[in-house]
C-alpha cells in the first residue's frame, strides 16, 4: 500500500514494493497516547504483529475510499487528512494512508487501521474480558473480574468444579460441604466479552457512519 519496503519481524520476511510507481502521497497518523515511533510504519505493524497470538488474529481493518478528480493532489490530501483524524484517529485507531494515483483518472486511498485501542499508556487493551459464571441462590450471572469485586458484595459467588457422588459438577465453596474441588480453575463463558471499543468499531451502525461521514466530505 505504501509502496515501501519492510521487514516482518515475525517471520523474517522482507518485502519490497518500492519498485511501484502509483504512490502519491503516504503517511501515518497516531493518537496523541500512541508510541511517537509508531510513525514509522514497520516499527506500527511489527508491534501489532507482536501483541497477537492466535493464528487467525484479525491485525488491521483496510478501508479504500475514492479521490474527487476535480480537486488537487494537495486538496485531496487536505479531505483525507481531515477524515481520517475526525473518524479513525481522534477515535483511538493508528492509520496508514496513501494515496494511489496511476494516470490521474482514478485516485483513490488506502486507509488501514489498527483494530485494537490502546490503553493511555500507549500500550494495547485486550480484545477480550475473561467473564466469570456466578452463582446467588439459583441465579446465574456473567461477571467481568472488576465487576466481580462489587458483586461478590451483593452474595454472588465464583463457582468452581466438584466431585460429587461420583460426578463432575460446578458448585460455589459455600455449597460445596466436603466434596473435593477437582482443580482450581473458576466456571467460565466461552468467549469472554468482547471489548465494547472494538464491539462498537466491528458494527454494521459504525460503517454506516463511516460511510456517511466520507459522503459528506466529499
Amino acid at each position: 500500500m505504501s509502496r515501501s519496503k519492510m521487514t516482518n519481524d515475525y517471520d523474517g520476511i522482507t518485502r519490497d514494493y518500492s519498485h511501484k510507481h502509483d504512490l502519491v502521497y503516504e503517511n501515518v497518523y497516531l493518537p496523541s497516547h500512541a508510541p511517537p515511533e509508531w510513525k514509522d510504519r514497520s516499527v506500527l505493524w511489527n508491534a501489532v504483529e507482536e501483541t497477537e497470538k492466535t493464528k487467525d488474529s484479525r491485525l488491521a481493518r483496510e478501508i479504500i475510499v475514492a479521490l474527487p478528480i476535480e480537486l488537487t493532489l494537495d486538496e485531496n490530501i487536505a479531505l483525507l487528512e481531515n477524515y481520517v483524524q475526525s473518524q479513525f484517529v481522534s477515535d483511538g485507531m493508528c492509520a496508514d494512508v496513501g494515496i494511489h494515483d496511476t494516470d490521474g483518472h482514478n485516485p483513490h486511498a488506502h486507509i488501514m487501521l489498527t483494530v485494537r485501542p490502546l490503553k493511555a499508556d500507549g500500550t494495547w487493551q485486550a480484545k477480550t474480558e475473561k467473564e466469570y459464571l456466578c452463582i446467588r441462590g439459583s441465579e446465574e450471572k456473567a461477571f467481568t473480574a472488576s465487576e466481580f469485586i462489587l458483586a461478590q458484595k451483593d452474595g454472588w459467588e465464583k463457582q468452581y468444579l466438584y466431585l460429587v457422588n461420583g460426578k463432575k459438577r460446578y458448585l460455589p465453596p459455600s455449597k460445596a460441604g466436603g466434596y473435593e474441588r477437582l482443580n482450581k480453575h473458576r466456571k467460565s463463558s466461552k468467549y469472554g466479552r468482547q471489548n465494547p471499543i472494538i464491539e462498537r468499531w466491528n458494527s454494521k451502525e459504525q460503517l454506516m457512519v463511516r460511510r456517511s461521514a466520507w459522503a459528506d466530505a466529499i
